[in-house]
Protein backbone atom coordinates (compact mmCIF):
# COMPACT_ATOMS: atom_id res chain seq x y z
CA UNK A 1 0.00 0.00 0.00
CA UNK A 2 1.45 3.44 -0.74
CA UNK A 3 2.04 5.61 1.61
CA UNK A 4 2.60 3.23 4.29
CA UNK A 5 5.69 2.50 6.88
CA UNK A 6 8.11 0.14 5.88
CA UNK A 7 7.88 -2.67 7.99
CA UNK A 8 11.26 -1.78 9.69
CA UNK A 9 9.53 1.19 11.32
CA UNK A 10 7.58 -0.16 14.28
CA UNK A 11 6.49 2.66 16.40
CA UNK A 12 5.37 6.24 15.55
CA UNK A 13 4.47 9.38 17.34
CA UNK A 14 0.84 9.68 18.56
CA UNK A 15 0.27 13.22 17.07
CA UNK A 16 1.79 12.35 13.63
CA UNK A 17 -0.84 9.31 13.48
CA UNK A 18 -3.61 11.31 14.44
CA UNK A 19 -2.58 14.00 11.75
CA UNK A 20 -1.47 11.57 8.90
CA UNK A 21 -3.96 9.53 9.62
CA UNK A 22 -6.72 12.63 9.41
CA UNK A 23 -8.30 12.33 12.62
CA UNK A 24 -7.42 15.47 13.09
CA UNK A 25 -7.01 18.57 10.92
CA UNK A 26 -3.47 19.96 12.39
CA UNK A 27 -0.92 17.97 14.14
CA UNK A 28 -1.07 20.61 17.46
CA UNK A 29 -4.61 19.90 17.68
CA UNK A 30 -3.32 16.30 17.75
CA UNK A 31 -1.21 17.75 20.56
CA UNK A 32 -3.44 19.19 22.65
CA UNK A 33 -6.02 16.60 22.55
CA UNK A 34 -3.11 13.85 23.77
CA UNK A 35 -1.97 16.69 26.59
CA UNK A 36 -5.15 17.06 28.04
CA UNK A 37 -5.48 13.15 29.07
CA UNK A 38 -8.56 12.79 26.77
CA UNK A 39 -7.43 9.90 24.79
CA UNK A 40 -6.70 6.28 25.30
CA UNK A 41 -4.76 3.30 23.96
CA UNK A 42 -5.68 0.42 24.30
CA UNK A 43 -7.52 1.69 27.30
CA UNK A 44 -4.00 3.59 29.06
CA UNK A 45 -4.87 7.27 29.48
CA UNK A 46 -2.60 9.44 27.46
CA UNK A 47 -1.12 12.33 28.22
CA UNK A 48 1.70 12.73 26.31
CA UNK A 49 1.69 13.38 22.54
CA UNK A 50 5.13 11.71 21.80
CA UNK A 51 3.34 8.28 23.57
CA UNK A 52 4.81 5.42 20.42
CA UNK A 53 1.70 3.78 18.39
CA UNK A 54 2.09 0.44 16.11
CA UNK A 55 -0.25 -1.77 14.52
CA UNK A 56 -3.24 -3.44 16.86
CA UNK A 57 -3.34 -0.53 18.95
CA UNK A 58 -6.78 0.90 19.83
CA UNK A 59 -7.17 4.23 20.42
CA UNK A 60 -10.66 5.93 22.09
CA UNK A 61 -11.29 9.67 21.82
CA UNK A 62 -13.80 12.01 21.60
CA UNK A 63 -14.18 12.99 17.89
CA UNK A 64 -16.66 15.91 17.45
CA UNK A 65 -19.84 14.93 18.90
CA UNK A 66 -19.01 11.40 18.90
CA UNK A 67 -16.64 8.55 20.82
CA UNK A 68 -14.66 7.47 18.25
CA UNK A 69 -12.66 3.63 18.62
CA UNK A 70 -10.06 2.91 16.01
CA UNK A 71 -7.81 0.21 15.49
CA UNK A 72 -4.52 0.93 14.10
CA UNK A 73 -3.73 -0.89 11.23
CA UNK A 74 -1.28 0.37 8.81
CA UNK A 75 1.66 3.60 9.69
CA UNK A 76 1.07 6.25 7.42
CA UNK A 77 4.48 7.67 6.52
CA UNK A 78 2.81 11.38 5.44
CA UNK A 79 -0.67 13.02 5.30
CA UNK A 80 -1.63 11.68 2.01
CA UNK A 81 -5.39 11.78 0.52
CA UNK A 82 -7.88 10.87 2.54
CA UNK A 83 -8.55 7.89 1.05
CA UNK A 84 -4.82 6.73 1.87
CA UNK A 85 -5.72 8.11 5.21
CA UNK A 86 -8.75 5.95 6.03
CA UNK A 87 -6.65 2.70 4.97
CA UNK A 88 -4.36 3.16 8.22
CA UNK A 89 -7.28 2.94 10.59
CA UNK A 90 -10.87 0.58 10.96
CA UNK A 91 -13.37 2.31 12.80
CA UNK A 92 -14.78 0.11 15.67
CA UNK A 93 -17.78 2.16 16.54
CA UNK A 94 -20.85 2.68 14.40
CA UNK A 95 -20.51 5.81 16.21
CA UNK A 96 -22.01 6.83 20.57
CA UNK A 97 -22.29 10.64 21.29
CA UNK A 98 -20.31 12.05 23.59
CA UNK A 99 -23.05 12.38 26.47
CA UNK A 100 -23.30 7.78 25.89
CA UNK A 101 -26.81 8.12 23.48
CA UNK A 102 -26.52 6.42 19.72
CA UNK A 103 -25.24 9.31 17.63
CA UNK A 104 -28.91 8.95 15.09
CA UNK A 105 -29.96 10.92 12.18
CA UNK A 106 -32.47 11.75 14.56
CA UNK A 107 -30.18 13.81 16.91
CA UNK A 108 -27.64 15.72 14.07
CA UNK A 109 -29.06 18.78 12.71
CA UNK A 110 -29.94 18.90 8.89
CA UNK A 111 -30.44 21.23 6.46
CA UNK A 112 -34.59 20.45 6.30
CA UNK A 113 -34.58 21.20 9.88
CA UNK A 114 -34.94 24.66 9.43
CA UNK A 115 -37.68 23.87 6.46
CA UNK A 116 -39.62 21.80 9.04
CA UNK A 117 -39.59 24.79 11.70
CA UNK A 118 -40.77 27.07 9.08
CA UNK A 119 -44.16 25.15 8.05
CA UNK A 120 -45.31 24.58 12.28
Amino acid sequence: MPGVVPSDTTTMRLDRFLWFARLTKTRSVAQALAAAGRLRIDGRVIDRAHASVRVGNILTFAHHDRVLVVRIEALPHRRGPAPEARGCYQELTAGTAVDGAPASAANKPHANNSQQWLED
